[in-house]
């Protein structure tokens, strides 16, 4: 029996970044939950069989059509994003629905971030995410695929 056929082979950096695509999501009428898992999967690359939790080698990601999310039950009403200023009494709330009205695509990114690592490797990973309101996009010269 040959051992060495069951070594576990390691990802590298250099043989990763070759192999990088770029993939279009519409978000016409998609659940927002559902499609931030859809992308935060792409984005980390869990969906390529040499994934590797240590290293950046995930796919990218542009998401166009962004102010047509959707959310499902009262979720327009009652969901509130919540942040601290700092200071004392610094508690500010902002409703979902103030969110999409001053810039819909926060809601995608706020969604996604929280779905990756909490480390310098999330940070950068989200880097690999670009949403745009509506269906016009600046890569065109990477030729993406569309997604379904």
């Amino acid at each position: 029996m040959d051992f060495l056929s069951f070594k576990t082979i390691s990802a590298k950096e250099s043989s990763i970044i070759k192999l990088k695509s770029w993939i279009i999501i519409d978000a016409t009428n998609q659940i927002l939950g559902r499609l931030s898992t859809k992308i935060a999967c792409i984005i980390m690359g869990k969906h390529k069989p040499f994934f590797s939790s240590h290293i950046n080698c995930g796919d990218h990601v542009i998401v166009i059509n962004s102010n047509k999310i959707k959310l499902t039950g009262k979720k327009w009403k009652d969901k509130k994003y919540i942040y601290h200023t700092g200071y004392p009494g610094g508690r500010k709330m902002i409703p979902i629905q103030n969110l999409l009205n001053k810039d819909s695509r926060n809601i995608i990114y706020k969604s996604v971030k929280g779905m990756l690592p909490k480390n310098r490797l999330g940070r950068l990973i989200l880097k690999n995410l670009y949403v745009y309101p509506k269906s016009e996009h600046k890569h065109k010269a990477q030729k993406p695929i569309l997604l379904k």
